[in-house]
């Protein structure tokens, strides 16, 4: 029998199945691990626990000005980590050991998971505060077109077509708010951390959290290496973004078909068939609907991923790749989001003849019947749609429908009943805050509160721009100076 400590059989099928997989997420990784691995190397040296000969420093800037590619990551070499331990041991020997020195892949790893992840939360941030942009210009333009309001696809009342899309505006903002407090809570560092209990190395975790820009050091060393509720939150605070926005596009996609004929996409968010000439398909909204579906399932694997015993790697090796990509994705059907209502065009004109005989003035003709008469609204509302089946609202239908079923008469202004059979009169009766008439100002508190959000956005871009630029300057310092070169 061999000895069990050389067997090697399945080697083969574990760089297949597993080390390829964390090989495939090199690209995503590879900046921010070298900058993790150089904040610790800095720091080593200024513990004096890096032999002063040591090339480490030398070799992971070599490592910082190589891209991913030219790397040339491979499973054979195992994972992501020893994958980069091996293009270093090529070029600086036996100093790339050193960077093992109180500290395990795992924490780097989980460093620069956070770095990359941070960055992916502030551009979808911004992308997301440009839509809303976009919706609340796009809104206030439209705020005195008239549509009918749709639910279950039976009009139900007038509105204009800016107060209905603005109606995406609000849940969006509210994105904004879960996805900068998600920013706050990727943006702690775990270096430092060790195993999970710390080192016999008198690291200073505040001074490398400030090095690679965090905001902080995460508290527990233990909840550092193994948390996985940030990277959940903020993958389901992505997908929330992308339903809202799917949504909008089935919508969009009912609207500009031929049957309602409201709206349609500009020539370059549309695919035309190579079939059919007459058929120009709206591509983009389909694009926005299917990431959706992508982002509800990458949410479900970050959920099956997070159900585990505390310490298992496996909550986190499958979510490298996929929360960065996640958020990318949904940063870039947000983008795309914006340029659908930015050069969208209406049919006004096919909108108002929608309201046409929709008695989308039932309500109102019920709440004054109820204002003229004293009878309750449950028997104005029955009184409404018996009258309806004559296939007019008037004063006489209505007369006629109380006394047939409520076995009164009742006196109603026919003048009054007209004037309710106006949209336009309708929607100018509605100035409660919130509604139609509230687009403007409620457009302005949205644009206000998510300035305010992307300035704290740009304010820690600028803080992790700002350490990225002193801990490479650092670094070349450290190797010029190292064996006394200058």
């Amino acid at each position: 029998m061999s000895d069990s400590s050389s067997d090697l059989r399945g080697a083969a099928e574990l760089e297949a199945a597993g080390y390829a997989w964390e090989i495939g997420d090199a690209p995503v990784l590879h900046r921010w691990l070298t900058l993790a691995d150089l904040a610790h190397a800095l720091e080593l040296r200024r513990l004096g626990a890096l032999p002063p000969s040591s090339r480490l420093i030398e070799g992971l800037l070599l490592l910082w000005d190589t891209n991913a590619d030219a790397m040339g990551y491979a499973p054979e070499f195992g994972e992501v980590y020893t994958s980069r331990e091996h293009w270093l041991r090529g070029r600086i020997g036996d100093d790339a050991g050193h960077l093992h020195l109180g500290r395990t892949r795992r924490e780097a790893v989980r460093t620069a998971f956070r770095m990359c992840c941070r960055v992916a939360i502030a551009d979808l941030i911004d992308s997301l505060t440009h839509a809303v942009a976009v919706i609340c210009d796009r809104s206030i333009s439209w705020s005195d077109v008239l549509v009918p309001d749709y639910t279950y696809l039976q009009p139900a009342q007038p509105t204009s077509f800016g107060h209905y899309l603005l109606g995406f505006a609000e849940p969006l903002v509210r994105d904004a708010r879960r996805l900068l407090a998600d920013v706050r809570d990727v943006d702690a560092s775990p270096a430092g951390s060790g195993a999970a209990n710390g080192s016999t190395l008198a690291l200073d975790r505040d001074r490398v959290a400030r090095q690679l820009g965090f905001a902080r050091p995460i508290r527990h060393l233990r909840d550092a290496m193994w948390q996985t509720d940030p990277f959940l939150h903020a993958t389901c605070d992505a997908t929330s973004v992308v339903l809202t926005l799917d949504r909008l596009a089935e919508d969009l996609e009912i609207y500009s078909s031929r049957e309602f004929g409201f709206v349609s996409l500009g020539d370059g968010l549309v695919r035309p068939s190579v079939l059919m000439p007459q058929k120009r398909n709206p591509y983009a909204l389909s694009v926005v609907r299917g990431t959706a579906a992508l982002l509800i399932g990458r949410s479900g694997t970050q959920m099956a991923l997070a159900k585990s015993p505390s310490a298992r790697s496996d909550a986190l090796i499958y979510a490298y790749g996929e929360v960065p990509r996640a958020l990318e994705w949904a940063a870039r059907s947000t983008r795309l989001m914006a340029a659908i209502v930015d050069t969208l065009a209406l049919n006004s004109d096919r909108m108002r003849e929608a309201l046409a005989g929709s008695h989308v003035e039932a309500a109102d003709v019920a709440h004054a019947l109820c204002a003229a008469t004293e009878i309750d609204y449950g028997s104005a509302h029955a009184v409404v749609a018996h009258a309806l089946r004559s296939g007019t609202l008037s004063a006489s239908s209505l007369q006629q429908a109380a006394a047939e079923l409520l076995g009164r008469e009742v006196t109603v202004d026919a003048a009054d009943i007209e004037a309710l059979s106006d949209p336009q009169t309708l929607l100018r009766r509605r100035q409660l805050p919130g509604g139609p008439g509230d687009v403007v100002d409620m457009a302005a508190e949205y644009e206000t509160e998510l300035r305010d959000i992307r300035a704290l956005v740009e304010d820690a871009r600028a803080r992790w721009g700002a350490a990225e630029e002193r801990t490479i300057d650092e670094a070349r310092r450290a190797a010029g100076t190292r064996g006394g070169r200058t």
